[in-house]
């Protein structure tokens, strides 16, 4: 059961509805800790100064912000904390926006925004409205001392919160150096090859047709490994050349109109069935709210011992 982050209330005009706040994802990823290949202990990380070769207990770390090689200016965490945005408990709604007028590339992490106690009516009623006009609210929230733009809308009965990336957060695209100076010319055919293409591999959107196949490829490897399987290394393979654009084109328009007139593919991308991992349904759920190992199999690994245990299995 999830619990809620922060609690607080959304405020527009004169208005103010109390919301609790949650995260709406838990991502899912394979984390390793770092072993003494020797003896299987885990390493331990230590602030070191060079200049003097010896550990540096924490109260005695500053923060520094680099001005050039090695030359930093000096800020107290008192001076840092001086300036932080002031604490309030509000959502403060600014403008309301048009959602086609984002674009994605601004959105940074989602919540859910959940009605707090008494809250129904006028949530329901914010809720109700913003899915009539179909607008987003672009608002201010300040979580954890930091002050964070978002956006929020209506999806289904509940609405969502998006953290959103400043403006100069956003690398604009003249500055990428690979871009030619200009536009490579296409003939109308190939266009139309491409368009064809694409319309041959729309379909509606359905986000739990989509894996993580390499996760669940790592699980596998990990509990086969851990039930003391040896693990054989396959060469990576080549991806094959083509002649040219239109026979590459021509190739992919084959293989997709193929692939949807026979089984479907389980949402590859790829145009072909892929064998799922036979164990991954159950290493499906491994993620990284811990610090450290994966969670998620039914059974913990067995791929390091104490170094008296090691000795023992020897």
């Amino acid at each position: 059961m999830p619990r809620s982050i922060w609690s607080g209330a959304i405020s527009f005009g004169l208005v103010n509805v109390p919301v609790k706040l949650y995260s709406a994802v838990s991502r899912k990823t394979v984390r390793f800790h770092q072993l003494h290949e020797a003896d299987g202990v885990r390493i331990q990380q230590k602030r070191v100064c060079p200049q003097h070769d010896e550990e540096v207990p924490y109260d005695q770390i500053v923060k520094g912000y680099e001005i050039g090689p090695d030359r930093y200016v000096v800020v107290t965490s008192e001076e840092l904390e001086s300036l932080d945005p002031k604490k309030t408990r509000t959502i403060d709604i600014e403008d309301f926006v048009e959602l086609d007028q984002i674009d994605p590339i601004f959105y940074d992490h989602p919540y859910y925004l959940a009605p707090d106690k008494g809250a129904a009516k006028a949530y329901g009623l914010l809720l109700a409205a913003m899915r009539e006009t179909g607008r987003v609210a672009i608002a201010r929230v300040v979580i954890r001392s930091k002050e964070h733009l978002t956006a929020i809308r209506p999806t289904g009965e509940v609405l969502t919160m998006a953290t959103m990336l400043f403006a100069d957060e956003v690398v604009p695209t003249d500055r990428l150096d690979e871009l030619p100076d200009e536009p490579a010319e296409v003939n109308e055919r190939e266009v139309a090859m491409a368009q064809q293409l694409i319309e041959s591999l729309s379909t509606d959107f359905d986000p739990s047709k989509y894996r993580d196949q390499y996760r669940e490829r790592v699980m596998d490897m990990i509990e086969r490994k851990a039930e003391g399987e040896e693990v054989a290394i396959q060469p990576a393979e080549e991806p094959e050349r083509v002649p040219d654009l239109m026979a590459a084109l021509e190739a992919s328009l084959a293989a997709a109109t193929k692939g949807r007139g026979g089984s479907d593919d389980g949402g590859n991308g790829d145009g072909g069935a892929a064998k799922k991992p036979a164990r991954s349904k159950r290493k499906a759920d491994a993620d990284s709210d811990g610090d450290g190992a994966a969670s998620g199999p039914a059974r913990k690994p067995r791929l390091s011992k104490t170094p008296k245990a090691s000795k023992a299995a020897k």
